[in-house]
């Protein structure tokens, strides 16, 4: 099969198109004809060796996270999936490898492809949903007339983040540029700050959850919107020791974490606000109940570009550009 390989870490270092034999099964697995995959920074950082410590891959490696496709095999002990269905993921750590024609799947990983969706669009979704309900409904427990920041509305997670949390009953501010005001707005965004124009530490007060993807300056400032007992949950890190501990890191590892996250801690700890690191995790049963917000047109994707398999690393490109429009997309078949 073909696929895109990274052979070293490196930054902005081009994947190579390679012929691989097809993957090894496991008994628990599906084996899934790519598609469609999400490009995703995630890639990027990985590729460029931003998550060594967590994530110690073996190379070669072929990268890719988000995957629509057909399952064309069934390892013995699946029991939900069978040779023909449409399915979609986001695939496990460890077992990364969407830019490619095949990639086994976890069956607990994997859900049905929403009927209403295509390829491109049903790989879109799962690695940026998956974050925002992660976040907003199992880490925030979100209710109704909560006030949620969402940074980056425009972006992957934001677009999705915006459409769950105000399904979900909050009021939801976000920053972007001015170009994609009228995105974030279609999307459901009550406040929306146009970060050329306005600091949002100046215009937001007292909101009960911030879902930060920005620098460590916007880490700082989100502090100041919360009101005590809020919850800041950054997916941009830094990692903090509960990450540490749900991924059994060395000790080590889990020092460095330590240290990395105490500064932030302490200051939220003084305000009397909640900080967590989220890193998510691939969920065939979270990805069912987003796939009927999908079906019921709760939530819709939203693509900037679908590119050919052959421009794998220029889709990357472009992700890292920083200017896309909710996600980018490479078509494999």
């Amino acid at each position: 099969m073909k696929a895109f390989v990274l052979e070293r870490y490196g930054k902005k270092g081009a994947l190579r198109m390679a012929d691989l034999p097809m993957p090894e099964l496991r008994d628990d697995e599906v084996l899934v004809e790519v598609h469609a995959a999400g490009v995703n920074l995630l890639d990027s950082k990985i590729r460029d060796g931003e998550f060594k410590l967590i994530l110690p891959y073996r190379m070669p490696l072929v990268l890719g996270h988000d995957v629509a496709g057909v399952v064309v095999k069934a390892g013995p002990r699946v029991r939900l999936f069978k040779p023909g269905d449409e399915v979609y993921a986001r695939v496990d750590d460890f077992r990364i490898g969407t830019f490619a024609e095949f990639v086994p799947v976890k069956e607990a990983s994997l859900a049905l492809k929403p009927q209403g969706l295509t390829m491109e669009q049903a790989a879109s979704i799962p690695l940026v949903a998956l974050t925002a309900w992660q976040a907003l409904v199992e880490k925030a427990g979100l209710k109704k007339g909560q006030k949620v920041f969402v940074q980056a509305g425009s972006g992957g997670v934001g677009s999705f983040a915006i459409q769950l949390a105000k399904h979900l009953g909050a009021t939801v501010a976000t920053t972007t540029s001015t170009t994609n005001v009228a995105l974030v707005k279609s999307l459901g965004a009550d406040v929306v700050i146009d970060y050329k124009k306005q600091n949002f530490e100046d215009v937001l007060h007292d909101y009960d959850v911030v879902l930060n993807s920005q620098d460590g300056k916007t880490l700082e400032k989100s502090l100041r919107v919360l009101k005590a007992g809020g919850k800041l949950i950054s997916i941009s890190g830094p990692p903090d020791p509960r990450f540490g501990q749900d991924i059994r890191a060395a000790g080590f590892v889990k020092l460095v974490m330590r240290l990395l996250s105490s500064g932030v801690r302490r200051r939220a700890a003084r305000r009397g606000i909640d900080y967590s690191f989220l890193f998510m995790k691939a969920s065939g049963s979270a990805l069912r109940e987003i796939t009927r917000l999908l079906d019921a047109g709760v939530v819709r994707p939203v693509i900037d570009r679908v590119f050919a398999f052959e421009a794998t690393n220029e889709a990357l490109a472009y992700v890292e550009a920083g200017r896309a429009k909710g996600k980018v997309v490479v078509k494999v078949k």
